[in-house]
């Protein structure tokens, strides 16, 4: 089972190129900071924005650098089903443990073509398959519903990031998947009281920046020790927010490249932070002791 803390990890550029030595550095800090598992070219990795090549490459360098040391969900979802299959028998290929399936965007499919869709991909790889509900971004929620019927009809769909900023329907899919599938939330704001109605963890993008202190909270949480958990959601509250203070991934990287771990650079049609929401960024890392 997928449990515990997966970070969302950045895709580090230098002149437009993958900057693998950075990343490695980035995938180091993550295994040493006690992370259950990566995922690289999901949104904060800027998935839309690298070709096919690009994509494979990010994967099988993160499979590299975590050296089987944490779990590898490779972000291989799609608008095109074609696409997501081609990019999730890739990803099997170079050794990714699992796959994270957003739901197709843009073009708004049915309840019945988002099921069609996941369940042809599970039919072309092995991998554990991991839904990814974000309507928000998507356009389209992933009903409860088809997300049950994905469950009974194969045994490689296995769970699902929930991003959809409502604990409700944590505790829809709980009752009606049972106990063995995973649910993750997809913001960290809310993994603690997604994990209080029955959340496993999160897949987090904070946890580029603060990986020991989300890992620390996502255990504390699950070993019981709820005090504690709450003490870390409460101290880095004020980052889980100000992450999202423009687009991500911007404010992640211009953390990172503030921490001296990667360079700030984006692909377009992202662009550098604003000077005052810098500031803001800037201040929240130094009261929270990261700077």
């Amino acid at each position: 089972m997928f449990t515990g803390t997966y970070t969302a990890i950045v895709t580090p550029f230098i002149q437009d190129r993958l900057d693998q030595t950075a990343l490695r550095k980035l995938i180091q800090r993550q295994i040493h900071a006690g992370v259950d598992g990566i995922v690289p070219v999901g949104t904060t990795g800027e998935s839309p924005t690298l070709n096919y090549e690009e994509h494979i490459e990010v994967i099988a360098r993160s499979v590299e650098f975590a050296n089987g040391k944490i779990k590898v969900m490779a972000g291989t979802g799609g608008n095109s089903t074609a696409e997501a299959v081609y990019l999730t028998q890739k990803a099997e290929e170079v050794g990714a443990d699992a796959s994270l399936q957003v739901a197709p965007y843009y073009n708004k499919p049915s309840q019945e073509g988002l099921y069609q869709h996941f369940l042809a991909i599970s039919r072309v790889s092995k991998l554990p398959l991991i839904l990814y509900s974000i309507p928000s971004r998507c356009g389209v929620e992933i009903a409860v519903e088809t997300v049950r019927r994905l469950a009974v009809a194969t045994p490689r769909i296995v769970g699902i990031k929930e991003a959809g900023g409502n604990a409700d329907r944590v505790s829809q899919l709980r009752a009606a998947l049972g106990k063995k599938f995973a649910i993750l939330c997809g913001d960290d704001s809310l993994t603690l009281p997604f994990m209080s109605v029955g959340a496993h963890g999160v897949v987090s993008v904070a946890s580029n920046v603060i990986p020991k202190q989300v890992a620390d909270m996502v255990k504390a949480y699950a070993k019981g020790d709820s005090a504690k958990a709450l003490k870390l959601h409460e101290q880095y509250y004020p980052i889980f927010k100000d992450l999202f203070i423009e687009t991500n991934p911007t404010p992640t990287k211009a953390a990172l490249a503030m921490m001296g771990l990667m360079k700030e650079d984006c692909r377009l049609p992202l662009v550098p932070m604003s000077a005052k929401n810098r500031e803001i960024l800037k201040t929240t890392l130094k009261k929270c002791g990261v700077l």
